[in-house]
C-alpha cells in the first residue's frame, strides 16, 4: 500500500485540482558554471540514481475493489532518457521553457511510475557555432523534474548528492539490493500501532474549533469556488544583518529555536491582524524522518502538523514566547 503522505498527495490532486492546474510538479535547475559535462555520463548517472531509489520509478494505482492506493515498483530506470533537448538565448527564455515544462499535465503519470524526468537545455551559441551534442558547456542547464508524491524537500539534497557521486565516480556508486526502500517504510507505517498517537492529537485538538476560519482583513470578499484554482503567491521578507542578529540573540537568550520564535511572532501578528483573536491554529510542515534509516532515503515523508494556542490578551511578548 501507499504511505499516508502519498495517499494525501494523490487524493488531493485528484479531488481538489483539475488538469488545468498543476500543483505538485516541482523542479531543480542546475547551471554549468565552468568546465564541461558529458551528456551521456549525466544520463547514466541519473539512471543509476533511479535504479538505487525505487520511489523514483514507483507507480500509484487506486484499487477500486478495496478502495486502497497501491504502489508498485517499475523498471523505468532501464528506459529512462531525457526530454526533448532544447536551446535558449536568454535567462528569460530559459525560465519560460522550464515553466512550460513543469506545468505540462502530461509531464508525469503516477499510474505508470513516471514521477521523475530530466531535460537538457543548452544556451544558443553564435550564429556560426552550434550547441555541442555530446557535452554540457558553460551556462547550459540540466533540469530535474519530479512529482511531490515521490520527492519531498529533504529528498532533493539526497538526490543531488547521489547524482554527483554517480557522475564523479563514473558509475561506481554502491548499490545495496537489500537496502531499505521507501515502499518498506510505507508498509511499516501501515502496521504501526497509532492508538497512542490518536489519543494525543485528540487531547491536543478537541478544544479547538478547526472549522472556524480567521476573519482576516481582505480587500475583497472571496466568492465560494466549486473548484479551487490552486493559484497562490509567495511573500518573502528579508531581514538585514542587524535585525537577524537581534532575532537570533533573543532566541539564544530565551533558549528557544528560531522556529519557535518565528512561530511566536506569527501568532502575535495574527492576534493584531484579527483584532484580538486568541484561539489560533497554524499548520506547518514536519520532515517526519523520525528514524536514522530514513535520513538518506528519497521519498515523500513530510507531514503537516497543527500548532494551536489559546493566548491571553494581557500577556507580554516574553510571556507568549514562554507559553509557545
Amino acid at each position: 500500500m501507499a504511505s499516508f503522505a502519498q495517499e494525501r498527495i494523490f487524493l488531493d490532486e485528484q479531488i481538489r485540482f483539475s488538469n488545468k492546474h498543476i500543483f505538485y510538479n516541482n523542479f531543480v535547475a542546475l547551471r554549468v558554471t565552468e568546465g564541461i559535462l558529458s551528456i551521456n555520463r549525466v544520463l547514466q548517472a541519473l539512471q543509476l540514481v533511479l535504479r538505487k531509489h525505487d520511489i523514483l520509478r514507483t507507480s500509484l494505482v487506486f484499487n477500486n475493489d478495496d478502495s486502497t492506493l497501491q504502489q508498485y515498483v517499475t523498471g523505468n530506470h532501464k528506459t529512462f532518457t531525457f526530454l526533448d533537448q532544447q536551446t535558449f538565448e536568454s535567462d528569460n527564455e530559459l525560465q519560460n521553457i522550464i515553466y512550460r515544462t513543469v506545468i505540462n499535465p502530461d509531464l508525469f503519470d503516477l499510474s505508470s511510475g513516471r514521477v521523475f524526468s530530466s531535460q537538457i537545455l543548452q544556451q544558443q551559441k553564435t550564429t556560426h557555432v552550434t550547441a555541442h551534442t555530446e557535452f554540457l558547456e558553460k551556462y547550459d542547464a540540466l533540469v530535474l523534474y519530479f512529482h511531490h508524491a515521490a520527492v519531498d524537500g529533504t529528498s532533493i539534497a539526497i538526490l543531488l548528492n547521489d547524482f554527483y557521486n554517480a557522475y564523479s565516480n563514473n558509475m561506481t556508486v554502491s548499490l545495496d539490493e537489500q537496502s531499505v526502500q521507501y515502499i518498506d517504510y510505507a508498509v511499516h507505517e501501515r502496521i504501526m500501532d497509532m492508538t497512542s498517537s490518536r489519543r494525543f492529537w485528540y487531547s491536543q485538538l478537541e478544544r479547538f474549533n478547526l472549522k472556524r476560519a480567521l476573519k482576516l482583513p481582505v480587500d475583497r470578499h472571496r466568492l465560494p469556488a466549486v473548484q479551487p484554482s490552486s493559484l497562490a503567491s509567495v511573500a518573502q521578507i528579508s531581514f538585514d544583518k542587524e535585525l537577524s542578529m537581534t532575532f537570533l540573540n533573543y532566541a539564544s537568550l530565551h533558549q528557544i529555536t528560531p522556529f519557535q520564535l518565528g512561530l511566536t511572532a506569527f501568532y502575535v501578528f495574527l492576534f493584531k491582524l484579527t483584532h484580538g483573536e486568541t484561539d489560533l491554529c497554524i499548520a506547518s510542515i514536519n520532515a517526519n524522518r523520525y528514524r536514522s534509516e530514513l535520513e538518506n532515503m528519497i521519498g515523500m515523508f513530510v507531514s503537516t502538523l497543527p500548532y494551536c494556542v489559546q493566548l491571553n490578551s494581557h500577556w507580554s511578548f516574553d510571556e507568549v514566547v514562554k507559553y509557545v
